[in-house]
């Protein structure tokens, strides 16, 4: 096996994993497992295959892909990467704790939609969006209690 095709599986089945987390969009995600899959499999190392710029050849290999490997290969990290494992700042990661709402529902809320502040946060369960959104348990009620609640201390 090689080691520049094993780093890479590592980084996209990460990659894949943080994107669902945020539930990114499912196709992107099965996008970055099926390039892990693909670069397992290859039977030479992926720097020669990117030297002789065919990267997109290879089965589930698109351009941004493509993209990625290279920044992979010429760096030694992705970018996109770094900043997909930044964590959530730790004020909006306790936001998990507020009644009905969960780790991956937080991390959805911050990344996709840009609810960066307790005040917005207010704001979209007063505007019955959150009660919508797959994962959210709980009454809106309870949790605007709480959050004013939290924004009191």
């Amino acid at each position: 096996m090689h080691a520049n095709n094993e780093r890479l599986a590592a980084l996209f089945r990460s990659m894949a994993d943080l994107l669902a987390a945020q539930r990114a969009n499912p196709y992107r995600v099965r996008a970055y497992r099926r390039a892990a899959e693909t670069l397992l499999a290859l039977e030479e190392d992926v720097t020669a295959i990117a030297a002789r710029r065919e990267l997109e050849t290879l089965e589930g290999i698109g351009n941004d892909l493509a993209g990625k490997i290279a920044e992979y290969l010429e760096s030694g990290t992705i970018r996109a990467y770094e900043e997909l494992k930044t964590p959530l700042p730790d004020d909006v990661r306790h936001w998990a704790t507020l009644p009905g709402l969960s780790d991956s529902l937080v991390t959805y809320l911050y990344y996709r939609l840009g609810i960066t502040s307790l005040q917005d946060l207010e704001q979209l369960v007063q505007s019955h969006l959150l009660r919508t959104m797959p994962g959210f348990s709980g009454s809106e009620d309870a949790l605007l209690e709480a959050i004013r609640r939290l924004a009191k201390t």
